[in-house]
């Protein structure tokens, strides 16, 4: 039976009403068993509306680099087939660059890379998919790897190119043979089908206008000048509704180490148990000490493989959460936090990007809030 907290619905309805996002579905669960779920507010305003529900499908956006790419990372650690300490270009010849010798896959995993946040590969590559990893090995670090925590789209879109290499197949493909097909998860995917679309939540009304415009300063538009293309194509200007938000995962063909993942809160909280030692399907329990393990000590960022950890100043865990729990967020309005010493797992769900002008809200201290709401709720059910 599904119920929900007076306290998170409250939360979420005002800011709804305030306009901060259309719609919310969360879901908190504590030892496998849902405690806390509910839906709100519309999925839909433009051009069609239709309700949130806790069957809606929603973008997860970069979600995806734990979930997926995380997730993939570590089973091919257990597997002997990829290693922490071994350097990217052992398995990427592009990145046998002087700069990039000792780059390696634990700092791509951690934020540490030294590659820059993002850039629009779409216009970076002229067009052209198959030169993505040369452009990105291409690219002068912005900072000595190891030595600072900077948050890199262009490093989880390198180790999902990775884990593809070693496989020798799609993202798309290795995410339902590995984890889906093995979860059974019948409402998670890359791509959705056009037939799925009223059962998504939309992202943004009236194309990437977010993103066109992050293209428009004058040092991308010298970065990206070139005659074989303008890359015009990849700047939508219909409402992004059941196809993947993100511009560069877009442009990759919707399934990308960093974006590119949809699913419900059920099936991302199934996702998420696979990093609890005592609840996961698809690794071995030692391997999930991994991702409550602070491998970025002493920088400014408390970082484990390939998640946040409530240690870092200012995370949205809120102080309710351990230090050691992790989580990660996503562009779209989603959040994944989980506290593996009590087997917690919290899910928000928004798409704060769909039917609102720019500048889309900050959400963070909705996030914070909701955390807080959500632990004080699970304790009060406990003094029962």
């Amino acid at each position: 039976m599904n119920q929900s907290e007076p306290s998170i619905n409250a939360l979420l309805a005002a800011r709804i009403e305030t306009g901060d996002f259309p719609s919310a579905v969360y879901l908190v669960a504590e030892r496998g068993r849902v405690r806390f779920c509910d839906a709100l507010g519309a999925a839909v305003r433009v051009p069609a509306r239709h309700p949130a529900t806790l069957d809606t499908i929603y973008d997860l956006a970069s979600l995806t680099k734990p979930l997926v790419t995380g997730l993939l990372c570590a089973q091919f650690i257990e597997r002997g087939t990829l290693a922490l300490e071994q350097p990217v270009a052992h398995y990427l010849s592009e990145f046998d660059h002087a700069d990039k010798a000792g780059l390696t896959v634990r700092q791509l995993l951690t934020h540490t890379s030294g590659l820059p946040a993002w850039r629009p590969l779409y216009l970076l590559t002229n067009n052209r998919r198959e030169r993505t990893l040369e452009v990105i090995a291409a690219l002068p670090l912005e900072y000595a790897p190891g030595t600072r925590v900077v948050y890199s789209d262009l490093g989880f879109i390198t180790l999902g190119l990775l884990v593809e290499r070693i496989a020798g197949a799609r993202l798309a493909t290795l995410a339902q043979q590995e984890i889906f097909a093995p979860l059974k998860l019948q409402r998670t995917f890359f791509n959705p089908a056009q037939a799925a679309q009223t059962g998504i939540a939309a992202c943004e009304s009236a194309g990437n206008a977010y993103e066109r415009e992050m293209c428009s300063n004058e040092a991308t538009r010298q970065e990206t000048t070139n005659d074989e293309g303008s890359g015009e194509q990849f700047f939508r200007a219909y409402p992004i509704w059941g196809e993947v938000h993100d511009g560069n995962a877009y442009f990759l063909g919707g399934a990308a180490g960093h974006a590119g993942l949809f699913s419900t809160a059920r099936e991302t909280c199934a996702l998420a148990a696979q990093f609890i030692a005592p609840r996961t399907r698809l690794l071995k329990p030692d391997t999930c000490a991994l991702f409550r393990t602070n491998m970025t000590a002493g920088l400014n960022e408390a970082r484990s493989f390939a998640w946040q950890l409530a240690a870092t100043p200012d995370s949205t865990a809120s102080a309710a959460l351990p230090p050691d729990s992790f989580g990660h967020l996503g562009f779209t309005g989603t959040s994944c936090w989980i506290d593996a010493s009590r087997e917690r797992i919290f899910i928000l769900l928004t798409n704060r990007t769909h039917a609102r002008a720019l500048p889309f809200v900050n959400i963070n201290s909705t996030r914070r809030q909701f955390h807080a709401r959500a632990v004080a709720a699970l304790e009060r059910a406990h003094d029962r």
